[in-house]
């Protein structure tokens, strides 16, 4: 079987969609199933930073298994900044894609985002699974369910990844929905016992994430403790300007950055707790899985996306945006190590039983396979739709780049999308 993963984010920018699309396609690799990766990428350059200076992507190009589709859009997205594509050239890359990978079944993440999502709902003859993410108010689902909602009924299987964002999207698109969470990767053998004397922060430095409410309260937790705080996943740079405006020391803490995904697992093998102050709008932890997976037990804001994975037994829920119940929390964990250790065994033992992907890969290869064996058939109205957009496009003012993505090579790899001069 060979299965087509859509995401309509950028494979050069660490997010959570599209830490699951990678980890999804390994392990259904691991199963025999042969994957491709439709995504959006942004080579570094001048190009890729003017839009986020303060955010740094990967320096490497996608592996051979993904396929871009052309540059991403920075757009305001449930209090983030996401990288998504809007190019009206990836829809013809995605057609010749679709037909040159003569794909057996797409899976869809965010199908309600464009362009990458819309062009295989109308364009795929295949059956079609969609995972649903995000939770919250999402604006984009007002927009898009009047202008292209009814393609959405094309789906054959509707996934989310939490309660939380199964009612998000079935407020919109309402149908039949399967929670499954994102899944995670099991390093082998962590000892919840064998730790240095840290705690890690893991995310983006944007108000959501609640980085401002660690930084006030961690003069309190160092003080008491010695213990160090590692910031990964925003830049050095942007967190100091965050401690000097609220004039904030800096003991006690280690600013890494953006970090590889073995530097990201080996920090949090070396952790004694992971910290996640989120202040709201998290469908679900993917951060706090990937420390259960380490045997890394985790203080956590008590908000509805976290409630589903944090149990009393590997972790603490704390109430959001307030520093002083969250310092008690890191205090009384870092100082009472039997029972963080007790809280780091039983997350390993949580991660195994509910969010291996090696669990959860089995699960998407039932449903592949049924769907795969039913064939179900394409709506006629899906073609009428795909010539008045072929038209539409091809109308446009930029034409002649339409024409040239219409018709020329498909797939090609990161870099090749810009001229020599700006990678």
């Amino acid at each position: 079987m060979k299965v087509g993963i859509v995401v309509p984010y950028s494979w050069s920018f660490w997010g959570g969609v599209v830490d699951h699309a990678d980890q999804q396609a390994r392990a259904l690799t691991r199963l025999g199933i042969e994957t491709r990766t439709i995504i959006g990428c942004d080579p570094p350059g001048r190009l890729t930073r003017a839009p986020q200076p303060r955010v740094a992507g990967r320096p490497e190009q996608p592996p051979a298994c993904v396929l871009p589709v052309g540059r991403t859009a920075v757009v305001p997205a449930n209090g983030s900044l996401a990288n998504i594509v809007l190019a009206p050239q990836a829809y013809f890359r995605i057609r010749r894609i679709l037909e040159r990978e003569s794909f057996d079944l797409l899976h869809l993440h965010e199908p309600a985002l464009p362009v990458p999502c819309m062009a295989a709902l109308l364009l795929a003859e295949t059956p079609l699974v969609a995972t649903f993410h995000a939770s919250g108010m999402l604006p984009w689902l007002r927009i898009a369910k009047p202008v292209y909602g009814f393609l959405l009924e094309r789906l054959d299987h509707r996934l989310a990844v939490s309660q939380q964002a199964l009612g998000s999207a079935a407020r919109h698109f309402p149908g039949t929905y399967e929670v499954l969470p994102n899944g995670v990767a099991l390093p082998e053998h962590p000892d919840p016992s064998e730790r240095q004397h840290q705690l890690v922060f893991v995310g983006r430095n944007e108000p959501r994430k609640g980085l401002e409410v660690l930084l006030r309260c961690w003069p309190c937790v160092w003080a008491a403790t010695g213990a160090r705080l590692r910031v990964i996943g925003t830049d050095p740079r942007s967190v100091r300007l965050l401690l000097a405006r609220h004039r904030l020391p800096s003991d006690g803490i280690d600013l890494l950055g953006i970090v590889s995904d073995a530097e990201l697992t080996e920090e949090l093998r070396l952790a004694k707790l992971l910290v996640a102050p989120s202040l709201g709008r998290e469908s679900f932890g993917m951060v706090l899985t990937r420390a259960f997976a380490c045997a890394t037990p985790v203080v956590a804001s008590d908000i509805a996306g976290y409630q589903e994975v944090v149990t009393a037994a590997c972790g603490v829920l704390v109430p959001p945006n307030q520093p002083q119940p969250l310092a008690a929390a890191l205090v009384d964990l870092l100082e009472n190590e039997p029972a963080r250790r007790m809280r780091g065994a039983a997350a390993r033992e949580l991660a195994e039983e509910r969010y291996s992907w090696d669990r959860i890969a089995l699960r998407l290869a039932d449903i592949y396979d049924q769907l795969v064996h039913e064939r179900r058939p394409v709506s006629s109205r899906n073609g009428d739709v795909r010539r008045a957009l072929d038209t539409s496009l091809l109308a446009s003012t930029d034409a002649s780049e339409l024409r040239q993505a219409r018709d020329g090579p498909a797939g090609r790899s990161c870099a090749e999308h810009q001229p020599d001069h700006k990678r």
